[in-house]
Order: C-alpha cells, then structure tokens, then sequence
C-alpha cells in the first residue's frame, strides 16, 4: 500500500526542519497542532511523514515501537461527533492490522469495533477507542492519532470532546499522542472548548509555511513525469516564482499547463483560470479582517503599526507574508484586482458552475453528496482532495446566478450531507 503513496518515496530530507521539529515532540510524547495556510501542503507533508521507512529512526530515534494512526476527517459524510468517533475507531483497527502486531491483538481490536458497530452507542464507541489505545500500549507500542482537517469539526467540538481526549491520554498513561491538522489555531477555531491559557500544556503548535525551493523541487519532480512537463531552466525558475513552495499552487499550476498546454505567458494564462482565482479567495476568506487589512497595506508598500503587527501574527507565521512581501505573485495579482473588482453583471456560468449545474440537473431531486460532487466536478485534483469551503463557494455561485438568470431551479442544502437541485417554488 505504501508503495502507492509517491510522497513515501521522497528523500528523507523532504521539509527537513518540520520533520526534525515534529519527530522531537512525538519523541518527547506531546501532542501537536500542524498549522498551515489553506492548502499549503501539510497533508502531503504528512503523507511523507507517516508513509516514509525512515521516519521513526530519523526523526524520532527512540528506539521504541511506534504506530501511527491517521483518520482524516475529509473521510466524514457526516460532520458530527458520533461519526468521527467511529471513524477514529475504524482507523485503529486499520493501522493495527497492517502492523506487525499479534494475531490474537489484532481479533481483540477488531471484536471491539464490531461491538460497537451493532451497538450504535456513542459512549460505547468512545470506551471501544480507548480500549483500543489501551491495549495497543499495553504490548509496548506508541500510538500517535493524525487527525487530518481537524477544522472540519470545528463547529461540533464541546468542552466533552476535549475531556474525552485527555481521558484517552490518561487512560494510556499519557503514551498516546495526538497531531492535528488545521488552517488556525485550536484557541482560534473553537475558544469555547480550547482554552487559550491551557492550549500550550494540552499541545505545541507548529506552523507549516509554502514549502522551500528545495523542498518544492521534490514535489515538481514527482507530478512533473506525471504531466510529462518538460521546462527549460528559465522557465522551471519561472514556474517556482510564480508557485514559491504553495503545494496547491504547484499542482494546479501543472494541470492547466498541461490542459492548455502553454508554453508561453505563464503567469497571464495561469491568472485566467478559475481554479487559481478560487484557490486564491479561499485564502483571503480564511482570513481575518485584519489580516486582510494588512495584507492590502503590504501590496501597497504602506508602513504598519505595532498593533497591526500584532494582530496579524498569523501572516508571518504562517508564511503568507515572507520579507514584507506577498508569499505568491499570483496572490498578489488577486489581492490587487479585487481592490479593482466592481459588482459583475455577468450571470453566465463559468465552466466549473455549468459542470456543477449540469450534475445537479442530471441527478434532480436527489441528495448529491460532497464526495458525488468533488469526483465529478474536480476529477484532476480528486487525490489531493477539495475543501468544504471551494464546495460551498462554487454552489454559492451557482444559486446566485439561478437567481440572477430568473430560473426554474433552486439548489437546496441538505446539512451534513450535500445539496439538491429542486423546482423553484
């Protein structure tokens, strides 16, 4: 299996820094936040970091077992408490029986989550995860959970949660550990149940910016035999310019180039297209007010004051803002024209809003899922997954110009599920 994952057979030395940095605090059994911009490249930084041989006797060297268990909540249909927790079970289970474990170890497992499947019992299935961890421990191994996308969850998350998280670690005598993956801080994604003041005892954050040269070089490779893209020196020199280590950036990048493919102009080509301008309003709306109000100040070169400095922390530390300048110049270039940007009186849809219609028209008065919806519409980048947020701000589009064009159809939002093109009432 691990064969098919690319990023297991990058160097070791892929984003050297934030492995050494994660590989310290998993070592010294802490748990972490992996804090990155939207779509920087975490996940295939953790792709690397849980698939890769090496990891364990390079990183970590604590000559102790380890199992790393991911549970990527892009995996949820539903966004909700009792299905992540079923989630998180199966996935033990899954990272238990591709491990050397004992046999009998491996049936104990999976007798836990077959009971609880037929229980359908929160609280059971709950008690199933942590007598999983127990006895995962109990024959000398460490078990780290990866939970990808943690933001996701956000908006269900309760201070129980949180208790039943520390009752895990307490359970396992504090040899469990946990890493999560999010755009924001856990005090800033749900302060109600991470408080600001116990976040630094309950875990370390690491904030994970665009990729260095380097490091970029090594995802380029990889996905360039892929789209067998041939650059010249000057115009790979072009390419990182323009991308600067953003992974989502770099792979789109690559697929229009080679869709359209352009040998020339790459930067006006690349502005044209949809999927950049939309990766790049998912960026600006992830932001704050402040941040965005920075973030203008500094494409036009005005001073800053301590204050917004102070506000606006998370730009640097996330990379967005590098040496006063704009990470991308193809963020920059958005930043720039929506200063510019007048209300539009275009109510055509774009070609990614009439695939999106035209599945929803094909599938009327049935619940088309998130998952039905990213595998028709965004095929090209389905591997690397699609955002709640790019899902959404492409219906949302859609429905305004349904409404704008005087239609006969309505698109309805079915919660934790997906959406539905109806008759207009």
């Amino acid at each position: 299996m691990k064969d098919l994952i690319v990023e297991s057979k990058f160097p070791i030395e892929f984003r050297k820094e934030d492995a050494q940095e994660l590989g310290k605090l998993l070592r010294e059994q802490h748990n972490v936040v992996l804090i990155g911009m939207k779509r920087v490249g975490i996940n295939n930084f953790l792709r690397f970091f849980l698939n890769h041989d090496g990891i364990v006797d390079t990183y970590i060297s604590d000559d102790k077992k380890h199992l790393f268990i991911p549970v990527d909540l892009n995996d949820l249909v539903e966004l909700e408490i009792f299905p992540f927790w079923t989630l998180t079970l199966k996935r033990i289970i899954d990272a238990a029986e591709k491990s050397s474990m004992d046999e009998k170890v491996k049936k104990d497992l999976e007798a836990l989550f077959l009971h609880s499947i037929q229980s359908q019992d929160l609280f059971l299935t709950i008690d199933s995860v942590r007598k999983s961890l127990v006895k995962i421990v109990e024959n000398n191994i460490l078990p780290t959970l990866f939970f990808l996308r943690f933001d996701r969850i956000k908006d269900v998350v309760t201070p129980g949660y949180f208790a039943n998280l520390q009752g895990l670690r307490d359970a396992t005598h504090r040899k469990l550990t946990c890493v999560f993956t999010s755009f924001r801080e856990l005090d800033v994604l749900s302060s109600s149940v991470f408080n600001k003041t116990s976040m630094p005892v309950f875990a370390r954050n690491i904030y994970i910016k665009p990729a260095k040269k380097e490091d970029a070089k090594i995802v380029f490779e990889t996905y360039k035999s892929r789209y067998k893209i041939n650059f010249s020196p000057e115009k790979e020199k072009d390419f990182f310019e323009l991308v600067d280590g953003y992974v989502q950036y770099l792979h789109l990048s690559l697929i229009i180039i080679t869709e359209k493919n352009i040998t020339e102009n790459l930067f006006e080509e690349l502005i044209k297209d949809e999927r950049i301008a939309l990766q790049s309003e998912e960026l600006w709306e992830n932001l704050t007010k402040e941040e965005q109000n920075v973030l203008l100040k500094t494409v036009h070169e005005e001073g800053l004051m301590p204050e917004e400095f102070k506000k606006a922390k998370y730009l640097w530390d996330t990379g967005i803002i590098k040496e006063n300048k704009i990470f991308s110049p193809l963020f920059e270039y958005y930043l720039k024209q929506k200063e510019k940007a007048v209300p539009s009186e275009n109510f055509e849809f774009t070609k990614k809003e009439k695939i999106l219609f035209n599945f929803l028209q094909k599938n009327i008065n049935q619940i088309c899922e998130r998952e039905e919806i990213v595998n028709n519409i965004w095929p090209e980048v389905e591997a690397m997954g699609v955002s709640d947020w790019a899902i959404d701000r492409l219906v949302a589009r859609v429905r305004s110009k349904l409404k704008s064009q005087k239609s006969n159809f309505e698109i309805q939002t079915v919660k934790t599920r997906g959406f539905k093109l109806i008759p207009s009432q």
